[in-house]
């Protein structure tokens, strides 16, 4: 007898063929059987008719490294029909960590990823310093999902480096052992080696993150430490000062795949993502493998001035980064601050997360009851009533309420048709959740269902068949991932059911469930019926199952 029987669904395999409706027959977590009318006795038998049957969905692009440690269910991922989280992108990882960086690492985390300093000291469980020992955690606890790690570059620089990490470039000897822990992190299953160079990218005090002081030498160093044994994946955000003939160069010399984030239209910069693209292609077409991480989902963020992330990659912003109170206050007070950063925004960039567009800024709540009025209008409306400048609207408005102002800003990827061109482009891969990072200021967990139910029905932007295939079988492959991302006798048992109707995920809100009560925002799903890991049901159609099982594995063996 079988453990699960899926009956008369509509199989979306994940390989891009065309759906069908077929059976599929589910024992020991591995998929046994797939065909029309199967006759075999099962524990459970679920009536899919209707509904759809896609491979579990594959995050490529997450930041559970910490959540991870309290909350082995990776919520809200498994309700939005994820089944494999890779954690660590952009270097931003815990491990390695000595006892004596801790705080530091926390402290960065908070500033770079918008996490809560008291949720993270309250919540992570700290049972390691190295990676393989951080692993071996991971293995311990279990996960509700399967999950693939990074080992980060800024967590290998501040082990070797410590607090010099973020001041200085390393010596030969520093980046000799910054090798070796990558070597060991890779002979214990990392999938990869994540980095960043992008300005927006800042820890404690403002310092920039480790990652962003390695030389071009350094780089190349890790990268080709990472490929050694002739597997491993580059992870890289990059900044605008960051050529692509570089990241080629990486590519080209490890013979392992280049994986460039974040990959976002701007709007004032309209070119710049399709000249990336463009790169990645002709590298591809000269047999060095590269990709470009791109979004389904416009850049939205929730944010108060006392912690700005959109801005805070702004060169002209620095007067201001690590400070808070009234030594922020006066900063943002100061008519010279105001005018750098007026002239910067005037300014045409490559890449930023800002580029003042005041009527994509809106006031979503208000401190004070006298300013009410503002809320759910946009800064540049409101300048324009008071005749005068934005900016100077935005920061005074704050200013008057002690910062607690809650702003939210769409930043970039709101041209839909030039969205769907980088969805579509052979060389992207569907991406950036940001899952477990960002907390206060967006959720982006569900960016599959937004892809199979906006992109694909509401649009038609791609059939869906391949929304499906770059939800799972293309980043699984990408990966390395064995056996996994696709509906197919002897696969993983990673399944999403759902309804093609109807599916699509839910509107943001706020909750109070991190370690404290610290709050986060989050989505729900709409049209999922039923999520598997490894054959085990994690979720159902009113979300996570309250005792979900710890069914997914630690992924360590990857395909070259």
């Amino acid at each position: 007898m079988i453990d699960l029987l899926v009956r008369g669904a509509l199989v979306v395999d994940g390989t891009g063929a065309a759906p069908r409706h077929a059976d599929v027959a589910v024992s020991d977590g591995r998929i046994v059987g797939v065909g029309w009318r199967l006759e075999c006795p099962a524990q459970r038998t679920v009536d899919a008719a209707g509904l759809a049957l896609m491979p579990g969905i594959v995050d490529s692009h997450t930041h559970f490294d910490a959540q991870i440690t309290w909350d082995p269910t990776l919520s809200p991922s498994p309700a939005l029909g994820v089944t494999t989280a890779v954690i660590g992108n952009c270097g931003f990882t815990i491990a390695p960590c000595r006892p004596a960086d801790r705080e530091l690492t926390m402290r960065n985390l908070t500033q770079v990823e918008g996490m809560s300093l008291a949720a993270l000291k309250q919540g992570i469980v700290w049972g390691f310093e190295t990676f393989p020992e951080y692993m071996t955690q991971l293995r311990a606890r279990g996960s509700a999902v399967n999950v693939a790690a990074y080992v980060g570059h800024s967590s290998v620089r501040t082990y070797v480096m410590g607090a010099d990490a973020a001041r200085r470039g390393a010596t030969p000897e520093e980046i000799s052992r910054m090798q070796a822990i990558v070597r060991e992190a890779m002979a214990h299953g990392a999938v990869g080696f994540a980095s960043s160079t992008s300005p927006a990218h800042n820890g404690e005090g403002g310092l920039p993150m480790p990652s962003r002081l390695a030389s071009d030498e350094e780089m190349a160093a890790l990268v080709g430490a990472m490929s050694e044994g002739g597997r491993g994946v580059h992870m890289l955000t990059k900044g605008g000062h960051t050529p692509m003939p570089f990241l080629e160069s990486l590519a080209a010399a490890s013979g392992r795949p280049v994986m460039v984030a974040a990959l976002l239209h701007n709007g004032t910069n309209p070119r710049a993502v399709f000249d990336d693209l463009d790169a990645i292609a002709a590298a591809n077409e000269r047999g060095h493998r590269m990709l470009g991480q791109v979004s389904c989902c416009p850049l939205t963020m929730d944010f108060t001035l006392a912690s700005p992330y959109p801005v805070e990659g702004l060169a002209s912003w620095k007067p201001a980064l690590g400070l808070c109170g009234e030594e922020l206050e006066a900063v943002l007070a100061d008519p010279s601050f105001r005018d750098g950063v007026r002239a910067e925004l005037a300014t045409p960039a490559t890449f930023r997360l800002f580029n003042g567009e005041w009527d994509k800024v809106h006031v979503v709540e208000t401190a004070r009851r006298d300013n009410a009025r503002h809320e759910q209008r946009s800064i540049a409306e409101i300048a324009t009533e008071a005749g005068r400048d934005a900016l100077d609207a935005m920061l005074d408005l704050a200013l008057d309420e002690k910062l607690q102002t809650i702003f939210t800003a769409q930043l970039l990827n709101s041209d839909e048709d030039e969205v769907g061109r980088m969805l579509n482009h052979p060389n992207s891969i569907v991406s950036l959740s940001d899952a477990g990072a960002h907390l206060t200021f967006f959720n982006d967990a569900g960016f599959g269902l937004h892809l199979l139910g906006h992109w694909s029905r509401e649009l038609g932007a791609m059939s869906l068949a391949e929304a499906v295939r770059r939800l799972s079988s293309h980043p699984a492959c990408v990966l390395g991932l064995q056996r996994r991302g696709v509906i197919r006798e002897g696969f993983a048992a990673d399944l999403l059911l759902f309804d093609p109707k109807t599916v699509a995920r839910g509107p943001k809100r706020r909750v109070h469930d991190l370690p404290g009560g610290a709050p986060r925002l989050t989505t729900d799903a709409v049209g999922v019926h039923g999520v598997w890991v490894n054959g085990q049901q994690v979720a159902d159609a009113a979300g996570l199952l309250r005792d979900a099982p710890m069914a997914g594995e630690l992924l360590t063996h990857f395909a070259a």
